[in-house]
């Protein structure tokens, strides 16, 4: 698994597709998917998006559910995974958007440490976190 991390619209998404143009990749945008469709690359992008729409009171249950999820789909194909940078030490007054910026916080956490690279984009310069 490849993890992707930065701010939105720091380009993630062209530095992801560009390197692996060569390869055959299928985008999945917003949606963790149960089945991975045919391709060698699946990448999965926004997905704050199908977070939210999760019960986000209990988040080590939905960190476990993911994590579960994407190591089923790693059995199909390589898994790059492109997440938003959700903290950066605000604290969002909404209950909702605290959830959702804590349980991305823990799942983040949680990819980091099985996944085999971790690059950070900011504006289109990747950095090699791991």
């Amino acid at each position: 698994m490849h993890v992707f991390i930065g701010g939105a619209y720091n380009g993630k998404t062209d530095y992801v597709m560009g390197l692996y143009k060569e390869r055959q990749v299928a985008l999945v945008d917003g949606n963790l998917p149960e089945i991975a469709p045919a391709c060698e690359v699946l990448v999965i992008r926004n997905l704050e998006n199908w977070l939210m729409t999760q019960n986000l009171e209990d988040d080590d249950q939905v960190v476990q559910a993911v994590l579960a999820t994407f190591r089923r789909l790693e059995q199909h194909c390589m898994l790059a995974l492109i997440v938003n940078d959700m903290g950066r030490g605000v604290v969002p007054i909404d209950k909702q958007a605290r959830l959702l910026r804590d349980t991305c916080g823990r799942l983040y956490q949680a990819l980091f440490i099985e996944a085999e690279q971790v690059v950070r984009i900011w504006y289109g310069l990747a950095e090699q976190l791991k």
